[in-house]
């Protein structure tokens, strides 16, 4: 399943969930250097989902805020409930 995310880098309390717009809201503690935010977003995603990390891939947004990223095994069920958070 193909989910859009939006990462907010530094965050004070991260986790996964909340929408912003139609993008996942993905709060992470790192900052965003050397791909370290999507790294904690990518793993941050994957905990969410309940699926291990290697499940996980950006497909797009390296260096964008805004992400399209891979989850193989993902239930639609959890996308929704995330969303609603």
């Amino acid at each position: 399943m193909r989910v859009t995310i939006r990462v907010h880098p530094g965050a004070s309390r991260p986790g996964v969930g909340g929408a912003y717009g139609d993008a996942l809201v993905v709060r992470v503690r790192e900052r965003a250097v050397d791909g370290r935010a999507t790294e904690a977003a990518l793993a941050a995603v994957a905990a969410g989902f309940g699926v291990p990390r290697r499940a996980v891939t950006l497909v797009t947004g390296a260096a964008s805020r805004t992400k399209t990223v891979e989850v193989a095994g993902a239930d639609p069920a959890v996308l929704a409930r995330l969303l609603t958070a």
